[in-house]
């Protein structure tokens, strides 16, 4: 019985079970019931029949893209400078960074809508400082939408650029400045190639979660901004559970077929095992 418990088959067995019950099995079907009560593939044909389900396919995959480049371009200087800096004031900003985790993502993206609103902080401030005389509508637009998932994806970005910088050898950049290599280059040369592990696992968890996205979308954008995971919650509340289902199916395809063709250029064992 005590070499039982040890098994690491055995350990493992609690979480196995929750993984089978409360993700296999609703995956299995949502699989089963896209497919049509008679395998026809109805609920396929019906959901994109549609011009409206392929536009907020693309619509997703241009905020996930578009996201994904602007995290990227906030995070790498951050976790650069967090790398760089002393101890103490790197403390403080990672803490920073890690402080979103406490807060759910409804209260951020409420806080958002505080904001950006008619009578908000920012049109506020920007009338106060005479930059703008009237209020400025930047709640339910697109650009809302960018700001509410950048400011909850950036720690995906961060976390896994700072690993790959931290675990750079030193040695490595005291070398190329002793081959007279200046700031610029060693940066470019040395910095910038050993920390593209780290790069390529913050945008594939950006990417991925953003094709997902729903709470901040919906809250913080407008007509026009509909994601597919907007579009499947409003199928289900027209009780299209068959609809539903082939979009959602849809969207899980196109995310592992991402995941592939990416692991195809790269290999996603050497990104996420890099990142560590």
């Amino acid at each position: 019985m005590n070499r039982l418990l040890r098994d690491p088959a055995f350990l493992v067995l609690p979480l196995a079970l929750f993984l089978l019950v409360f993700y296999l099995l609703p995956v299995v079907q949502m699989l089963l019931r896209s497919t049509g009560a008679d395998w026809s593939f109805r609920p396929f044909v019906d959901a994109f029949s549609s011009e409206v389900t392929l536009k907020v396919f693309w619509l997703t995959a241009r905020i996930a893209v578009i996201v994904t480049v602007l995290t990227l371009a906030l995070a790498y200087p951050l976790a650069y400078f967090i790398a760089t800096t002393g101890e103490r004031t790197a403390m403080v900003l990672l803490a920073l960074v890690l402080v979103p985790f406490w807060t759910s993502i409804l209260i951020r993206s409420y806080a958002w809508m505080v904001l950006l609103g008619q009578n908000g902080v920012v049109n506020g401030f920007l009338r106060w400082t005479g930059v703008i005389d009237a209020p400025v509508r930047m709640l339910n637009t697109t650009f809302a939408v960018y700001v509410g998932m950048v400011h909850v994806l950036l720690p995906f970005m961060v976390l896994p650029i700072l690993s790959s910088l931290k675990a750079i050898d030193g040695r490595l950049v005291a070398a190329a400045e002793n081959l007279g290599a200046g700031p610029g280059a060693v940066f470019r040369h040395v910095i910038v190639p050993l920390s593209m592990p780290g790069v390529l696992a913050g945008s594939v968890l950006v990417f991925v979660l953003s094709l997902g996205f729903y709470i901040t979308p919906a809250l913080v954008g407008g007509p026009s901004d509909m994601t597919v995971s907007m579009l499947i919650a409003g199928e289900v509340d027209l009780y299209r559970w068959d609809v539903a289902s082939a979009i959602a199916t849809a969207l899980l395809i196109v995310t592992l077929v991402t995941l592939a063709l990416f692991g195809r250029v790269v290999s996603l064992e050497r990104i996420f095992g890099g990142a560590r």
